[in-house]
């Protein structure tokens, strides 16, 4: 890291991206020594990250790099990293829907897209996997504006909408959607279905693991047998998954579903990959909801899906629910929207 990064600081903006938060900067404006200087910001690795501007929380410690793309029909590219909270990791192997909900607002307040009149279409290439998301901003008066009537669960309050559509995200990691080839495997005597459609999943029934579906991540978290069991499953299907040894690594997230019980298709505790998450990530709402289209496969014994070519799926989770529009033709998810919101929290400079 430069002595001018650490004296005089960094152009950033923190941003809440639907239930995630974290630093949002121009790929220009980040130091040579870009890990380094982010660890530094986030005050990693410490469990508390005291000294930084991490919520000590893996879904608090995430940023954002953003430029104007140079790709056919694409205006902007997105990196996303996971700063770890404990350790001095700083990860691409994952994206994250969440924190995709501010790439948008975040870009034309760059300058990089020029808004439009009430709304703005950006669509944005996706680093970490190789695909397109096309996400819609409010734009009255050609600004921002982070006010509105939209709810998201895990968010308190109400903002402007931001609508998430998602095309061509099955095999973004693991080069299929189900990479063995098949929606069950029996991995440590536990029917799991491997599935990447956006994030790389595995899905398994609550009561395999001993578990209800019902309990509390703090619950859940404090059962050293279920951590142990869930991290013996994990370890081995990294490899069946194509992402190789996954000791250090934040992906593949960990699903039980279990029958809902507010009115949804499916309820869901999910592991990301050590601490159980409060509400469920955007791609791994995407999966998840896929593995519920798949006859065979365990999500699917539970799962309430509507008929027709556009299905509604409630993905209930520890703090409310999120909906996802799975599109089917010929039998096959051709794409997938969400809600999201997003707010600026501050823009200015950070220092390491």
């Amino acid at each position: 890291m430069s002595r001018a990064a650490a004296q005089d600081g960094v152009r950033c903006m923190w941003m809440r991206g639907g239930t995630s938060k974290g630093g949002y900067f121009l790929a220009e404006d980040l130091p040579e020594d870009r890990d380094g200087f982010l660890l530094r910001v986030m005050g990693s690795p410490d469990p508390r990250q005291i000294d930084g501007m991490g919520g000590a929380d893996q879904l608090t410690s995430k940023i954002a790099v953003v430029q104007r793309s140079e790709r056919p029909g694409v205006d902007i590219d997105y990196l996303f990293l996971q700063v770890y909270v404990d350790e001095p990791i700083v990860t691409d192997a994952q994206n994250c829907g969440n924190i995709l909900a501010g790439v948008g607002p975040f870009a034309i307040e760059r300058g990089l897209i020029e808004a439009e009149d009430e709304q703005t279409e950006v669509r944005i290439f996706m680093e970490n996997t190789g695909q397109v998301a096309t996400a819609k901003i409010a734009t009255p008066d050609r600004r921002v504006t982070y006010a509105g009537d939209a709810r998201i669960d895990g968010v308190p309050g109400t903002a402007a909408a931001v609508p998430i559509t998602f095309a061509d995200t099955a095999g973004s990691s693991c080069g299929a959607l189900l990479p063995t080839g098949h929606a069950v495997d029996i991995i440590e005597g536990v029917a799991c279905t491997l599935i990447d459609n956006g994030m790389p999943c595995v899905v398994m029934l609550a009561s395999d693991l001993g578990i209800d579906g019902t309990e509390t991540p703090d619950t859940l978290e404090a059962d050293g047998n279920l951590k142990a069991k869930l991290e013996a499953i994990r370890l081995k299907a990294g490899p069946m998954m194509n992402l190789g040894d996954v000791a250090k690594k934040s992906v593949p997230k960990m699903t039980m579903v279990s029958s809902a019980r507010a009115g949804g298709a499916i309820s869901t505790r999910t592991f990301i990959p050590h601490r159980c998450h409060d509400a469920i990530g955007v791609l791994g709402a995407v999966s998840v909801a896929t593995a519920c289209l798949l006859p065979e496969g365990p999500a699917a014994k539970l799962a309430v899906v509507p008929d027709g070519n556009e299905k509604l799926i409630s993905v209930e989770h520890p703090t409310g629910e999120m909906s996802v529009v799975a599109t089917v033709r010929d039998g096959v998810v051709t794409d997938a929207a969400v809600l999201r919101t997003a707010r600026k929290l501050f823009d200015g400079y950070v220092f390491a």
